[in-house]
């Protein structure tokens, strides 16, 4: 850690010098510099309802891609499972706007695929609308839209090199002429990941205690193609339509050892190797129609589309048990399943002015239409105790309303009011068990969000929000499988949505200090629970198994964040320096004794994060960028042992005639990042370690060609013009 501070620190007291001497040259000079300044948009502006990530022709961009820049965005954080939280919380991620059908590793290998080149802003929405599906935190990914005339594009190639070497490259096409648009993007990644993990298992019924460590080398190959076409038929009205395709192929080797010790004394072991196979393929499409008068404000949005999601897979267990009477036979276990998820979807959305004192009226609607399938087998020699086949099915029909009214006082007092209704018609089945569930409800949603502007340089904004975050359809599947760890895994038909209520201030200081007190409520949540059960054995003998699924837990949870931020600029804009902290409170008092869970009852995190950029070093053209977070990853009823340090070195060369660009990037050179954390449940608890493969260095190389001037993308909503400035 020190290594790596050093470093940061005396780079950030040579710019400061460097700013000191400058202020001390002659008056003369002064002027000729002055005219040299240049606006740039603050890299992290904080707004009412947001913070807005503008890495846009940023140094933080080199060699990385949007995955890893998400990794870098100040309120967001990423576990060990690959899943996207703002404030310890899982978010809903959006892409231009338009939610994204990935969650997971499937929305990490997809985000791979897309340079950060590409970015425009990351948008974190931590009290979003009514606009917004029902859910926590909302992250909007925004990507550059180009609209010069004539043919441009870049290519983007990269070497990554961690434990193994893993590679992408992409290629992206715009072609603009008078009314009509063409962008084209192709990308293929071949990446390899390698992690080493450590469980230990202590119930509390038997007094048993099970150890198992694991090692795993998994590989993704990733083509994918997207398309959008737009046509302006005048001044007012665009039409287009939005194709995308991606695919993945992975393969998996795992091997784990693990015993199992009942009051201290040997009860059984065994060994596992795991070799996985899988694809998957994604298809939408998005056909839209866009009505902007802009001398009246009036914007009309019209999206009808589609979205295919297949996968197959096939995992082969190879499990040799060691029992306290010698040693069982080989078990071979194999799980083979074939997924298919249709999404059918129309949204509208209306915006326009109402009066003449600036005041705006949102309203809108969506219906979404899920028709899922999944098809579970087993195979091998030991199924006894287990089912060996089941077909899984998940249909539900989403209907959304929603309104925002957004009104100015006395020119100091913005006040956006919102609701939002959601229905949901659901049934979950299995053909063969003949299990099902059928269920259906509606809630409303609303969310106050109010600005005052004390004076030019302080303002003061409070908000509310009621939010709803529904299982996922995956997590409902009840068919029960083995596990890489040697665990067994199952979803849960009684799965409940965790609704929450949520409160926050935010003062922000001349426009670059900011601090904001967010408390959230919930009385229920589903977590991760890890049950020992017992099967019987191919050999008529009892087995006893850990399963891992969601459960209902019940009870009432108080968080409190307090969060600070400031993004500053030196040297005529050059060097960026942008620091932030967290930190969390958690009372789980009456959680903890609802659920019997032999947790702390009062948790306390803190997480401190800086990002240094310094742009045209030397007038050479280099860009150089820093970023360091020391974080804790907590999730639910899991709290972390002790925290991670994350950090990332890049250096960019950009050669402006031939529009060329080379990095170097180096990412957790001085220490490797490890997850260590305790998950609490009600029948004991389990200790977790792994050690990611998030570390090494990376080669970039960039070709431009055309013209490269790049169009912020036009405002849809209230949020973006009106309650959400600074």
């Amino acid at each position: 850690m020190k290594t790596l501070l050093i470093p940061i620190a005396l780079l950030t007291g040579i710019c400061i010098s460097a700013q000191t001497v400058k202020d001390t040259v002659p008056a003369k000079e002064q002027a000729i510099e002055a005219v040299k300044m240049t606006y740039k948009k603050a890299t992290v502006e904080s707004k009412a309802d947001r913070t807005v990530f503008n890495v846009a022709n940023s140094a933080i961009v080199a060699g990385n891609t949007t995955w890893d820049i998400l990794r870098m965005t100040p309120l967001l954080s990423i576990d060990n499972n690959d899943a996207v939280r703002a404030e310890g919380e899982s978010v809903t991620v959006y892409i231009n706007d338009r939610k994204s059908v990935f969650t997971g590793k499937e929305l990490k290998e997809y985000l791979k695929t897309i340079p950060a080149d590409n970015l425009l802003k990351v948008e974190v929405i931590t009290s979003p609308s009514a606009r917004y599906e029902a859910s926590g935190a909302v992250v909007n990914i925004v990507l550059k839209k180009r609209e010069d005339e004539g043919m441009k594009g870049s290519l983007t190639l990269n070497n990554r090199q961690n434990t193994k070497n893993s590679q992408y490259s992409n290629i992206n096409l715009n072609y603009h002429k008078k009314n009509f648009t063409q962008t084209f993007g192709a990308s293929y990644g071949d990446n390899y990941s390698v992690n080493r993990n450590s469980n230990i298992y202590n119930f509390y019924e038997d007094q048993s205690v099970r150890e198992i460590n694991s090692r795993s080398t998994s590989r993704w190959r990733n083509p994918s193609v997207s398309s959008t076409s737009e046509y302006e038929l005048n001044s007012k009205n665009t039409v287009g339509i939005v194709l995308e395709y991606f695919q993945s192929k992975s393969s998996t080797e795992s091997e784990a050892v693990g015993s199992t010790t009942v009051n201290s004394v040997f009860d059984n072991a065994f060994t596992q190797d795991q070799n996985a196979n899988g694809s998957s393929r994604n298809l939408g499409a998005n056909v839209f129609y866009k009505y902007y008068d802009k001398e009246k404000n009036r914007i009309l949005d019209v999206n009808i589309g589609s979205n295919y999601f297949g996968q197959k897979n096939d995992d082969l267990f190879i499990r040799q048990n060691v029992l306290k009477n010698g040693t069982t036979p080989l078990d071979q276990i194999g799980v083979a399943n074939d997924g298919n998820n249709r999404n059918y979807f129309l949204k509208i959305d209306y915006t326009q002015p109402v009066g003449k004192a600036g005041d705006t009226f949102e309203a809108g609607g969506k219906i979404d239409i899920n028709n899922n399938a999944v098809a579970n087998q087993l195979y091998g020699n030991k199924l006894t105790g287990l089912s060996p086949y089941d077909v899984f099915h998940y249909e539900d029909q989403i209907s959304a309303l929603y309104a925002n009214y957004s009104k100015k006082f006395l020119d100091k007092v913005d006040v956006r009011l919102g609701l939002r209704y959601e229905y949901i018609d659901f049934t979950v089945r299995q053909d063969i068990s003949g299990r099902s569930r059928q269920d259906a409800y509606g809630t409303f949603l609303p969310n106050i969000l109010v600005k005052y502007s004390i004076s030019k340089n302080y303002d003061l904004t409070a908000t509310y929000n009621k939010s709803l975050w529904r299982p996922y359809y995956a997590e409902f599947n009840p068919f029960m499988v083995p596990g890489s760890q040697g665990i067994y895994n199952r979803g849960n038909l009684l799965l409940e949505p965790n609704p929450t209520d949520r409160f926050s201030l935010k003062l922000g200081l001349y426009k670059k200090y900011f601090i904001s007190a967010r408390y959230f409520y919930s009385d229920q949540d589903y977590w991760t629970d890890y049950l020992p059960e017992t099967i019987t054995g191919s050999d008529g003998l009892p087995q006893k198994i850990t399963v891992s699924q969601e459960s209902n837990f019940r009870g009432k949870s108080h968080r409190y964040f307090v969060s600070a931020n400031t993004n500053q600029t030196f040297l005529n804009n050059q060097f960026t320096v942008n620091l932030g902290m967290t930190y969390n409170y958690i009372d789980n008092s009456d959680f903890n004794q609802k659920n019997n869970l032999k947790a702390n009852n009062y948790l306390n995190f803190l997480s401190v994060n800086a990002n240094l950029s310094y742009t045209n070093l030397f007038e050479k053209n280099i860009n150089l960028n820093a970023w360091v977070e020391v974080a804790n990853q907590n999730n639910g009823n899991s709290t972390t042992n002790r925290p991670n340090v994350f950090h990332t070195i890049s250096a960019t060369k950009i050669f402006p005639k031939t529009q060329m660009e080379f990095s170097l990037q180096l990412s957790n050179i001085f220490q490797r990042p490890n997850y260590n954390a305790t998950t609490y449940t009600q029948s004991g608890f389990v200790q977790s370690m792994s050690k990611w493969d998030w570390y090494g260095f990376s080669l970039s190389f960039v070709k431009r060609f055309g013209n490269q001037k790049v169009k912020e993308n036009t405002k849809t909503d209230v949020e973006k013009s009106g309650g959400g400035e600074k």
